[in-house]
């Protein structure tokens, strides 16, 4: 039998959406096609031992899946989640009929457990993009895909649960959040504040005209003198992000993989402390760096 998933890969800080086709005939062997790399191709060992765990199995047949487009590089262990349900599907251990209204992402532990990935919310605002009705995920990604809104987003700790959910034997709890209001409530919540500096008449000015008027600035001095101590108190008198400002930002730091469990926006201006040693092309973000904001705009909740 013939059934498709979705899931979705990451480039840049876009997502596309990924026709995962999973087949299971008569015959043996297991065929992964659609330019996986290694971490995607070695799902087959982490399906099967999170299959056995929970109580099901893959098939002892022919299983060709194919992830569709077939020409874009699919990368990393988050298309556990989805290949396990379509093989589920394509062998008829579980019910299929609206597997196709759902992207699917998470990887897998030994035991079924679903883990964190990276890149969540460029997935969500594709998927709300192409009008699928709902996301399934790691719980600890569900309050990062859950700042977009007209979209049902489900956070599972382990594949059992997803299995009951497409059986109907169980009804996964929407992850909701007010992105306006998590936005307003930690927008000025930092952790140092310019107002703990001493001294440094002199700098202080330099900081707070640079951060007036936009300006670059650079600080020489020995160790010690305060230029880190200085710059990391310098975003707390730039003006606050604005909440588009914040979607960006979040994106960026999604496809990181630097946002917490219980994070769903950025909402401090990000501070970086390189080592002095850095080079001029690394500082800047490497050969390739390309900076992209299309497609973040109206993604919060009522804009």
């Amino acid at each position: 039998m013939l059934v498709k998933a979705f899931g979705s890969a990451v480039h840049g800080i876009n997502a596309t959406t990924i026709t995962l086709e999973v087949s299971v005939s008569q015959g043996v062997n297991f065929y992964l096609v659609g330019l996986p790399d290694s971490a995607v191709k070695e799902s087959q060992q982490r399906i099967d031992s999170a299959l056995r765990t929970n109580g099901y199995k893959v098939p002892g047949k022919k299983i060709v899946i194919n992830m569709a487009p077939a020409d874009i590089r699919k990368e990393g262990s988050a298309y556990d989640l989805p290949l396990a349900v379509g093989i589920l599907a394509a062998s008829e251990q579980i019910k299929f009929e609206n597997i196709g209204d759902y992207i699917i992402m998470g990887e897998l532990s030994l035991d079924g457990t679903v883990q964190k990935v990276k890149g969540i919310l460029p997935i969500a605002i594709q998927a709300r993009k192409e009008g699928f009705k709902g996301f399934i995920l790691p719980k600890g990604n569900a309050r990062e895909a859950a700042v977009v809104n007209n979209l049902d987003v489900y956070g599972v700790d382990n594949i059992k649960e997803v299995i009951d959910f497409f059986n109907g034997d169980k009804v996964l709890e929407k992850t909701v959040i007010d992105t306006r209001e998590e936005f307003y409530a930690n927008v000025n919540n930092y952790e140092f504040d310019f107002s703990d500096v001493r001294g440094q008449e002199n700098v202080k000015r330099a900081l707070e005209i640079a951060a007036s008027g936009g300006h670059n600035i650079i600080m020489i001095g020995p160790p010690g003198a305060g230029k880190t101590m200085l710059s990391k108190r310098l975003p707390t008198i730039i003006p606050p992000l604005t909440l588009q400002e914040a979607l960006e930002t979040t994106k960026i730091h999604s496809v990181a993989g630097k946002i917490d469990s219980g994070t769903s926006l950025m909402t401090k201006r990000p501070f970086r402390s390189p080592h002095h040693t850095i080079s001029d092309i690394a500082l800047v973000g490497g050969v390739n760096y390309k900076r992209s904001c299309k497609n973040t705009i109206d993604i919060a909740n009522n804009t």
